[in-house]
């Protein structure tokens, strides 16, 4: 047990127990070591969900008989979403299971890249290259946060039932916007209050990474962290989208629509 745990020293005002950075006080080294293992399991597949999700946007965006298929056949991304939530359902009751969990969860970031890799295509490159990087100082900055924060003692548990309560509105929302299409003001305000939900289940659900879940649950935690951070990256999509195109900006728009169109 001692050689599996690589027990070096104890620094926990310094930030470290064991060698492993500290998590949050009062956690045993063995609990530390195992929670950064898991921490690391989870990412891992997270990435591997982005590497996933985003070669599926570079075969739409850039491989035009499958781009003209999916613009001229939208029923595609409705087929997929009934799809993946089918999927999804079998992945909760199977979550335990291996390998069943892992083949379902690889399924179901299949379909899920192919929705995305569909909104893309209707998209301009500069504005996925806008959203991408605003998604990503976001996640960055926002874990970071919560990281130091759960090691200064700060939980965010309790956000849990705003938050959820705060989806259910954005979702009636939305079927509101099927039956009463909004202005472009409306779908920039309604793009930014998604983009602040999910931003927020970004801090919650790391928070429930690092204290939370249990070591079993490594495939619950991905998709949950997945969704955060693919509905983010659709919402900011919407954001970016909806700004004024002016000056070199929007030089820089109408050159990206010809080549798209070309």
């Amino acid at each position: 047990m001692y050689g599996y745990f690589r027990k070096s020293y104890d620094d926990v005002e310094g930030g470290y127990q064991g060698s492993e950075p500290l998590l949050y006080s009062g956690l045993e080294y063995e609990d530390t070591y195992m929670r950064w293992g898991f921490i690391r399991k989870v990412y891992g597949i997270v990435l591997s969900q982005a590497v996933l999700t985003i070669l599926a946007s570079l075969v739409v965006l850039f491989i035009s008989p499958v781009r003209d298929f999916v613009v001229s056949n939208p029923a595609i991304v409705l087929l997929t979403v009934l799809l993946q939530l089918g999927v999804l359902c079998f992945l909760y009751c199977y979550r335990h299971s291996h390998p069943a969990n892992i083949i379902l969860l690889g399924l179901w970031t299949i379909t899920f890249s192919v929705t995305i890799g569909a909104t893309c295509a209707f998209v301009p490159g500069l504005v996925l290259l806008e959203a991408l990087l605003l998604v990503a100082a976001v996640v960055v900055s926002l874990t970071g946060y919560t990281f130091w924060a759960c090691r200064k003692g700060y939980g965010f548990s309790y956000l849990g039932p705003m938050l959820f309560s705060a989806l259910i509105v954005l979702f009636i929302w939305s079927l509101i916007q099927i039956v009463i299409v909004p202005g472009p003001v409306g779908k920039f305000v309604y793009a930014l209050v998604g983009s602040l939900l999910f931003s927020l289940y970004i801090v919650y659900d790391t928070d429930n990474l690092i204290n939370g879940y249990d070591y079993d649950e490594y495939v619950w935690a991905s998709v949950a962290l997945y969704l955060d951070i693919a509905n983010l990256f659709v919402l900011l999509l919407d954001a970016v989208r909806g700004l004024p195109q002016t000056g070199s900006r929007r030089r820089l728009f109408d050159e990206d629509q010809m080549q798209g169109g070309g």
